[in-house]
């Protein structure tokens, strides 16, 4: 049987919050007959805080699970963040080098200094190593620290790192097209990629919506606007605020804005959003299936960014998708907001506008026929493309052809 190492700093193990792509993953590939090791961090990225390793090794994995050990910090964009990247680079590859016979490696990226002593393992001890790109490092920080010149020397590194990493794989993964042809911007290497959406399991996100539908309460004459995710720099939630004050001021009170989940900027927005005068919950964060409800529930979701925000295809949009409703789209990548025009599944507008964002909710307000065709559309490119057990085969096929070449 074929030993797979799976490397991720970010997982969501059992009772813990967090993205779940790298916990389907190794399942889905045990299940294809692989051996895999699932090596990921001691510290909880999303708690900030240390894993409870001996409580976590209690449960019942399909997969073997390894711990690097890693300090952790306390902030998504911190100092102190990188010296633990850095830390946890060097203890993998310790750990690699104590237990690392595998016929490949298959890892995340960014941390790209985690990625990279992957990268160099694997190279030589001269077995496949497959990339995933989930992000881009540094292009997401230099979002948030943007200081010309002092910038760039700051994030040289992680720049280095990755450029070192997208040399040394032998196939890459992303997370969008725009992810998945980042590794060949400075190498022409022949090599095969893919692009498979994070996505989600729609019978998982199904069952959850179902079971918690009564546990979210909406009046019959209330009009739902919702987003979910990290309430952070990249995502404008102020101006959903905003435009939920604007459309109050024009006398719709009919129409509610939900804000799920949490971040840095959740306290502060919400502080904001008590000074004005539009219908807003900022409901914290609430478990997946809870979730899966109110999106359910919702009669438009919003796919809220910044301007200068540089995601993609980000985790939420399988979700979004699942529910079956009309998205509003402000994230500026042109791979999504071809993917919304073309799929049909929403509208794309301008970010950080708080106008054009209530006239786009209005729009879709008053025509009900619309939203219903949106909502149909979401469903259908959520069944085809983004629901795990159909599109990780793509993932399945990359590797087998890669181990069968080596």
């Amino acid at each position: 049987m074929k030993r797979i190492a799976v490397i991720t700093m970010g997982v969501k193990l059992d009772d813990e919050n967090g993205y779940t792509r790298f916990r389907f993953l190794p399942e889905f590939l045990v299940e294809k007959g692989y051996e895999v090791d699932l090596i990921t961090s001691s510290f909880q990225h999303w708690a900030k805080e240390q894993r409870n390793i001996k409580d976590i090794n209690k449960g019942n994995y399909p997969f073997r699970l390894r711990f690097i050990e890693e300090p952790g910090y306390k902030k998504n964009i911190d100092l102190r963040r990188i010296r633990s990247h850095r830390i946890a680079a060097k203890n993998l590859r310790k750990m690699l080098e104590l237990d690392g016979n595998y016929d490949l490696i298959y890892c995340e990226i960014p941390p790209n200094d985690v990625a990279l002593s992957a990268a160099e393992y694997a190279n030589e001890r001269g077995i496949p190593f497959v990339v995933d790109v989930n992000d881009l490092w540094p292009e997401a920080m230099q979002m948030v620290i943007d200081i010309p010149i002092i910038s760039n020397l700051l994030f040289y590194p992680l720049l280095r790192d990755a450029e070192k990493v997208y040399k040394l794989c032998s196939g890459v993964i992303g997370t969008s097209d725009e992810y998945a042809g980042r590794p060949f911007q400075r190498n022409s290497k022949d090599i095969p990629k893919e692009t498979v959406y994070v996505g989600n399991e729609i019978s998982a996100f199904d069952d959850g919506a179902k079971a918690n539908m009564q546990e979210v309460n909406k009046g019959s004459d209330e009009f739902w606007v919702t987003y979910a995710g990290t309430i952070g720099t990249s995502y404008d939630i102020r101006t959903m605020v905003q435009a939920a004050d604007e459309l109050k001021k024009r006398g719709y009170s009919d129409i509610y804005f939900k804000i799920l989940g949490g971040g840095p900027l959740k306290v502060e927005l919400e502080n904001y959003a008590k000074s004005l005068t539009g219908n807003v919950e900022f409901a914290g964060y609430v478990p997946y299936e809870k979730m899966a409800a109110y999106l359910k529930k919702s009669d438009i979701l919003v796919n809220s960014f910044v301007k200068k925000a540089p995601q993609s295809i980000v985790n939420k949009i399988g979700d979004y998708l699942a529910a079956g409703k009309p998205m509003i789209n402000t994230c500026s990548s042109d791979e999504f907001k071809n993917k919304v025009l073309s799929d049909g599944f929403g509208i794309n507008i301008e970010a950080e506008d708080k106008k054009a964002l209530a006239d786009a909710i209005l729009g879709l307000y008053n025509n009900q026929e619309e939203r219903e065709l949106m909502g149909r559309k979401a469903r259908e490119v959520a069944e085809e493309q983004f629901d795990r057990p159909n599109s990780y085969n793509k993932i399945v096929k990359l590797i087998s052809e890669l181990i069968k070449k080596d």
